[in-house]
């Protein structure tokens, strides 16, 4: 288990999903534990569907959250002539071979096969053919693939996860190793490929399980190393079906610009199929790399739920120094609070911390509180019956003492409560919306002194002017 090599292999075709981020986190975080090594290997060979912008984006999303590979990246495409130089060797020694059944007699022999109700298996008669008669098929430009001789007997291994698996050889076909283009098959290709990077665990989703008796087989037919193997729980949304937009965000890019810090999406993120034997919910990354063990992640699904990721990333934000937390709203927004002293900044980030849940929450609530608000005809025939503004304009003459304390301003509020018979709730809420234009936020008090005097008067005296 010590010094493993571990790798994350996504394709170039779109952003990194969280499914995907998910993987690499508990490759990163096993290489941590066991002071191994994360490589990461693009695997481009989809030339259709791949793209440079993707494997930009891939290796940024990693590089913010914090999973850095070690060395170089490897780009799939560029061993493409090891992988052909391998399957002529398997041809070479009679583990492999050239079926030249055509994609249509095969659809008609399963065609065949589901007629007489009878599972359909893809006939091995080119499997032990002579040689003179493959060239003579050769000769004749007959297109084929490359099959690998699958073995008698059964392939075993002991997942991380899922613990000892066994698998008749029996039900497993002489599988496709490249296709009749020419191709190398995926399951051929990752197998040279992890050898090639001599990986010791191969941590990746249980999608890929039947994939694994398929491999072992390569790996035994080329008498290589076999890695151990770890896989990890499906993602579902709350609907038990397969994570998409219509559940949440699916992809990193999107939680960046959403302002979710780093440290909110690995914490939330190693949760999911993982249970570190513990009722706490918030840790650091150290904290969790300490903690991980493979043996912990389970079998079932895990569950996607934007509510405890919000929860869990406002937990972080209330830990988050303001100069972190100032320096992450920077960076989504350069302009933000600019024409305000460091001093305000400071005190409004600090007011708005505790009530967001990411970096957007303070970008968006505190430019309402900076501008001059814009009013809701909706809310405000809600929030102001018959167009009645009795209680602003008491509260504007009220702001007229000398000294502008919380105490002060607490105690106008009660006066014109008890004065006009309505509850503190209807005063703060005409006054709250008077001020920042919304019903929601921060405490009012602390948004009145934040803002000062001169400029809570001068908006609620804008306020009535605009709407009477």
């Amino acid at each position: 288990m010590n010094y493993p090599i571990v790798r994350f292999a996504p394709s170039p075709t779109g952003y990194l999903h969280i499914g995907g981020a998910r993987t690499a986190l508990f490759n990163w975080l096993f290489a941590k534990k066991h002071q191994g090594k994360f490589l990461l290997r693009i695997e481009d060979t989809d030339l259709e569907r791949s793209e440079r912008l993707y494997i930009d984006q891939i290796i940024s999303a990693l590089d913010w959250l914090g999973l850095n590979h070690d060395g170089n990246y490897i780009l799939q495409s560029n061993n493409l002539s090891n992988h052909h130089a391998v399957l002529n060797q398997l041809l070479n020694q009679g583990k492999a071979y050239r079926c030249f059944y055509t994609k249509e007699e095969l659809d008609q022999l399963r065609l065949e096969s589901e007629k007489a109700k009878k599972p359909f298996r893809v006939p091995t008669t080119y499997r032990d053919i002579s040689q003179e008669e493959v060239n003579k098929h050769l000769q004749d430009q007959k297109e084929f693939t490359i099959r690998l001789k699958v073995p008698e007997g059964k392939t075993c291994f002991e997942d991380l996860v899922y613990g000892n698996i066994t698998v008749q050889n029996r039900e497993i076909d002489d599988f496709i190793l490249a296709r009749s283009d020419g191709s190398p098959t995926y399951n051929f290709v990752v197998t040279i490929d992890d050898a090639d990077m001599k990986i010791t665990h191969v941590i990746r989703g249980d999608d890929h399980l039947a994939n694994t008796p398929k491999q072992i087989l390569i790996y035994e037919a080329l008498d290589l190393p076999i890695p151990t193997f770890a896989h990890l729980p499906m993602i579902l949304g709350s609907d038990g079906k397969r994570l998409s937009k219509r559940h949440a965000a699916t992809n990193v890019q999107e939680y960046k610009e959403k302002g979710y810090q780093p440290k909110s999406i690995i914490n939330y993120l190693s949760l999911l199929g993982w249970n570190p034997d513990s009722d706490d919910e918030i840790f650091s990354i150290n904290e969790i790399i300490e903690k991980f063990e493979l043996n912990q992640v389970q079998k079932k699904p895990a569950i996607f739920d934007e509510k405890k990721l919000n929860w869990i990333s406002g937990q972080h934000l209330q830990k988050s120094s303001l100069r972190e937390l100032t320096s992450a709203i920077k960076d989504l927004d350069f302009t933000w609070a600019e024409n305000h002293s460091e001093g305000f900044i400071k005190d409004l980030v600090l007011l708005l911390q505790e009530r967001s849940k990411n970096i957007q929450d303070i970008i968006e609530l505190g430019k309402i509180i900076v501008s001059n608000p814009s009013y809701s005809k909706e809310d405000l025939h809600k929030i102001f019956i018959d167009n009645n503004f009795e209680i602003i304009e008491n509260f504007t003459t009220g702001l007229s003492f000398d000294e502008f304390t919380a105490s002060n301003i607490e105690e106008l509020i009660n006066n014109i409560s008890i004065q006009n018979e309505v509850s503190l709730g209807v005063v703060m809420k005409q006054i709250r919306f008077a001020i920042t234009g919304i019903t929601y936020g921060p405490s009012l008090v602390e948004i009145l002194l934040l803002l000062g005097q001169d400029s809570v008067i001068s908006r609620l005296k804008n306020f009535v002017k605009q709407l009477t």
